[in-house]
């Protein structure tokens, strides 16, 4: 799995730092999506794949 972002979209939801902690993280100053694992481990895809899906500004790009 590789993640790409478009944090220039963000609008700072946080929801895929609820739910994928280990692989997302957001700025401090503007609360903008932080890849902290571009190629997470198997045990993450799950929480990945949901924290793609939930997001509401659609920024997280997930391939297989």
């Amino acid at each position: 799995m590789k993640i790409t972002l478009d944090a220039d979209k963000c609008c700072g939801a946080g929801q895929c730092v609820l739910i994928a902690p280990e692989v997302f993280d957001q700025r401090d100053e503007d609360g903008v999506v932080v890849l902290l694992d571009a190629e997470p481990p198997a045990d993450r895809y799950d929480a990945v794949r949901e924290a793609a899906a939930v997001c509401p500004a659609a920024v997280i790009e997930v391939q297989a």
